[in-house]
């Protein structure tokens, strides 16, 4: 089954870390994607830009509004898409990214949701 692994933190604090610190991250969490792509559990995983590129559009409005949809301490920043047995193998997956965001001092949380397609009889990737 697949589920979306979802990262959330302050975008300003994530923003503000010293480069060196950001790509020991990244080149630590590309050996875990690189262990998880040996699995064959990891899909698409994406780093969003700026909440400042988000654009909301509503259905209940003509306009499309700068931004994120909606104001908060912590913002989306970027996700996983994990191809797990059951919910417990995917909190297991996301433990093994979070741990290496710890480590840089970033705190952040990780969301785990299954996913379920929007066609029936369409793969979801």
């Amino acid at each position: 089954m697949l589920y979306a692994i979802l990262c959330y933190g302050e975008e300003a604090t994530v923003r503000s870390v010293d480069k060196r610190v950001d790509d020991e991250l990244m080149a630590r969490l590309a050996v875990v994607g690189e262990e998880l792509v040996k699995e064959g559990k990891l899909g698409p995983h994406f780093r969003l830009q700026t909440t400042g590129t988000a654009k909301t559009v509503r259905a209940t409005s003509p306009h499309v509004l700068d931004g994120p949809f909606a104001e908060t301490k912590e913002q989306l920043l970027g996700l996983y898409v994990v191809d797990c047995m059951d919910m417990d193998e995917a909190v297991e997956t996301a433990r093994r990214l979070e741990v290496e965001r710890k480590r840089s001092g970033l705190k952040t949380a990780l969301e785990v949701r299954p996913i379920l397609s929007y066609f029936e009889g369409k793969p979801a990737v």
